[in-house]
C-alpha cells in the first residue's frame, strides 16, 4: 500500500473496502468455504454468508489476491454501470434485513463483530452513492491502472487448468478497460470529472504498462509451457496493448480538455454532500471539516515542538522548516544508489521482526518482503500488498528507489514500520489468519480509520521499542507524523476552504521532511481522493486515547501485549466498535 494503505481498493468501484492493499494490496488460512459453520446458525451468520458469497462473485479478484483455496482465477470484476446498479440493489435488500435483526450485545463475540462490520459496510456504501465515484476515477491515484494490473503479478499458473484461467482473465482486460472509458464518458456528460491536475500523468502511466517487461506478460514468465507463453503473447499484443492505447488516447485527447480545473470535490454534482460521506466512510465516525482542520493545526504545533527538541539536542538547533528541507538535500542524509535504498529497508525489517514479541502475544504466520516499485506504479513512499490467507505467500512492501540522491534516509524506518511491522502487515495478516474465531468477513473488510490509524500508531510504538537508533531516524518519525497531521489541515482546506494546490504544497514542504517529488504526488492524492488522508491521524488519536484510558484505569496491571492483542484480534473493526471492545477489555482486566 502506498503510504495509504489499502488505498487502491477503496478508490475503486469495488463492492467493499477491502484490506488488500488494497488486493491494497495492503493486502492483505485457506477460506475453503465462504459459508462458515458456527454452533448456532444465527440470522446474522446467514446474512453474512450470503453477502460474502455474492461479494466474492462480484469482486472476482479476491480469490487471487488472498489465495483463497478453491477460488477461480479467470474473471475480472464487473465494472459496468449496469453491474454496479445490480450490486447496489442487492445491498439495499441486505441492509433492510440486517436492520430487522437486533444488534448483539456481547462485545467481542462473533455475532457482535459480524453485525458491526456488515452494518458499517452497507451504511457506508449507501452513503457514498452521492459521490458517484465510478464516474470520475481517472486520476493517478484512483484509476484502474494503479491496482488491477497487480493481480497478474499474483496470477497462479502451476497447472494446465490454472493457465487456462489466466488466459481467460487476460482476454477480459480489453472489455474491462473499455468499460472504464464508457464510465468516464458518462461522467463527463453528467458533469463529473477528476481534477485535471491529477489526470495529466495518467496517459504516460498507462503506456508504461506496454513493453517487454509488462506486468501483463508476467504469468508467461512463471512457467515453461511454450503454448501458454505464445497465447499470453498473442492476447497481450493483439488485444491488451490496443486497449491500453485506447484508454491513454481517450484521456489525452478527450478527457483532459473536459476535466475540471477546480480541486475541491464540491465542484462535482452533490460534491458538498460527498465530502462528509467520505469522511464517515474512511474514518468510520462523523467529524466536521472544521474540527478536522483545527485538530490538524493543534497536532502540527505539538509535533513541531518534538522536532525542535531533537534538533536542539543533536543538530545544533535552527529553523525547523529549513532543517526538514536539508535532510532531503544534504548528501549526508540521502542515498548513494537505488540498491542502498533497498538494503536500508531490508536491514530495518530484520530489526523490527526481532522486536515484535516484546509488544505482542500473537504474531502472524506470514512473512513480508521488501521490493522496489514496478515502473507503472512508482510513486509514493511505500505501498503494502498483503500476504495470503494461509500465510504461505508473504506480504510485499513496495518502496520507491528511483532518484536515490533525493530520498532522505530519515523517514525510511517510519514508513517501513507503518507498512510492515507493527503496522499493516502485522494487523492485516493476523486478520487473514483469524480462522473460525470470527466470520470470514472479518478477514477481508477494511476501513482506514482503524487500519491507517493502527499503522500510524505503529510508527510511535516502534519508537517505544527502540527501533529508531539515530536522531535522524527520530526526525524521520516526527516528519512522517507531522505530515499526517498536515493532511488534516490540507484535506479539509482543499475540499472545504478553497485552498490552492500550491498552498497545500507549501504547507507540507514547511511541515515535512518528505522529498519534494513525494510531496507533489501526495498533494495530487489528496485532491483526487478526498477524505482518506484524514483517517490516519484521527484513527491514531483514538487509539492513543484508548490506550491511555487503559493505562490509567489498570495502572501496574496494564499489559501491553494483551492490549495490542485485543486491538488486532477482530479484524478491521470500526472506531466506535474499537472503543466498545477496549472498554470491555479494561473491565475484564480490572475484575481480574
Amino acid at each position: 500500500m502506498r503510504d495509504h494503505g489499502p488505498a487502491l481498493l477503496e478508490a475503486t468501484m469495488r463492492p467493499a473496502r477491502l484490506l488488500f492493499t488494497l488486493g491494497l494490496s495492503l493486502t492483505l488460512v485457506g477460506c475453503h468455504d465462504p459459508s462458515p459453520t458456527t454452533p448456532e446458525n444465527s440470522p446474522i451468520e446467514t446474512l453474512a454468508d450470503e453477502y460474502l458469497a455474492a461479494w466474492m462473485e462480484q469482486d472476482s479478484l479476491m480469490g487471487t489476491y488472498y489465495s483463497i483455496a478453491g477460488s477461480r482465477h479467470d474473471r475480472l470484476p464487473d465494472n459496468s454501470l449496469a453491474g454496479l446498479t445490480a450490486w447496489q440493489q442487492q445491498e439495499d435488500a441486505w441492509l433492510a434485513r440486517l436492520e430487522a435483526i437486533e444488534k448483539p450485545t456481547e462485545v467481542g463475540s462473533r455475532n457482535w463483530v459480524t453485525y458491526g462490520l456488515l452494518k458499517d459496510e452497507l451504511d457506508a456504501s449507501l452513503a457514498l452513492r452521492v459521490c458517484r465515484n465510478e464516474l470520475w476515477q481517472a486520476s493517478t491515484t484512483t484509476s484502474w491502472h494503479t491496482w488491477v494490473p497487480f493481480v497478474f503479478d499474483l496470477q497462479p499458473v502451476e497447472t494446465p487448468e490454472l493457465r487456462a484461467q489466466a488466459l481467460t482473465r487476460l482476454a477480459a482486460m480489453p472489455a474491462y478497460i473499455d468499460n472504464e472509458i464508457m464510465n468516464l464518458r458518462e461522467g463527463l456528460i453528467l458533469g463529473y470529472s477528476a481534477p485535471r491536475v491529477t489526470v495529466e500523468a495518467v496517459p504516460h502511466q498507462v503506456r508504461s504498462l506496454i513493453g517487454r517487461d509488462s506486468i501483463f506478460l508476467g504469468p508467461s514468465q512463471r512457467t515453461n509451457d511454450a503454448a501458454f507463453k505464445a497465447s499470453v503473447e498473442d492476447i497481450y499484443t493483439e488485444e491488451i496493448v490496443p486497449a491500453l492505447n485506447r484508454y491513454a488516447d481517450f484521456i489525452e485527447n478527450d478527457y483532459l480538455s473536459q476535466a475540471r480545473e477546480a480541486l475541491a470535490v464540491s465542484a462535482n454534482p452533490n460534491g458538498e454532500a460527498c465530502y462528509p460521506a467520505l469522511i464517515q466512510s474512511f474514518v468510520t465516525k462523523a467529524v466536521p471539516a472544521e474540527e478536522i482542520h483545527a485538530v490538524g493545526l493543534e497536532q502540527v504545533a505539538k509535533i513541531r515542538e518534538e522536532i525542535q527538541v531533537t534538533m536542539d539536542q543533536h543538530f545544533g538547533g535552527g529553523d525547523i522548516s529549513e532543517f526538514l528541507r536539508r535532510v532531503n538535500e544534504d548528501p549526508a542524509f540521502t542515498f548513494e544508489s537505488e540498491d542502498a535504498v533497498l538494503k536500508y529497508s531490508t536491514a530495518a525489517l530484520d530489526a523490527v521482526k526481532a522486536a515484535m514479541p516484546r509488544a505482542f502475544g500473537t504474531l502472524p504466520k506470514a512473512d513480508v518482503l521488501v521490493k522496489p516499485y514496478p515502473e507503472f506504479a512508482a510513486s509514493g513512499s511505500g505501498e503494502y500488498h498483503s500476504s495470503s490467507e494461509d500465510g504461505t505467500r508473504p506480504g510485499i512492501f513496495y518502496i520507491a528507489v528511483t532518484d536515490p540522491a533525493g530520498r532522505s534516509k530519515s523517514n525510511q524506518l517510519a514508513t517501513l514500520h507503518h507498512e510492515t511491522y507493527p503496522g499493516h502487515h502485522l494487523q492485516g495478516a493476523i486478520a487473514l489468519e483469524l480462522g473460525d474465531k470470527q466470520h470470514t468477513l472479518a478477514r477481508y473488510l477494511w476501513n482506514s480509520g482503524y487500519g491507517e490509524g493502527w499503522a500510524l500508531y505503529s510508527e510511535r510504538l516502534a519508537d517505544e521499542l527502540g527501533l529508531y537508533p539515530t536522531p535522524l531516524d527520530r526526525i524521520g518519525l516526527y516528519s512522517d507524523q507531522i505530515a499526517r497531521a498536515s493532511r488534516l489541515v490540507m484535506d479539509s482546506g482543499l475540499h472545504t476552504m478553497g485552498w490552492t494546490r500550491q498552498q497545500a504544497v507549501d504547507y507540507m514542504m514547511n511541515n515535512s521532511g518528505w522529498a519534494a517529488v513525494d510531496i507533489q504526488n501526495e498533494i495530487d492524492r489528496y485532491i483526487s481522493w478526498p477524505g482518506q488522508a484524514t483517517s490516519y491521524m484521527l484513527g491514531m488519536i483514538e487509539l492513543r486515547r484508548l490506550r491511555t484510558l487503559a493505562e490509567s484505569r489498570l495502572g501496574k496491571g496494564f499489559d501491553l501485549p494483551g492490549f495490542h492483542d485485543r486491538v488486532v484480534s477482530m479484524g478491521s473493526i470500526t472506531l466506535p466498535m474499537l472503543e466498545e471492545s477496549v472498554t470491555d477489555w479494561i473491565t475484564e482486566q480490572d475484575a481480574n
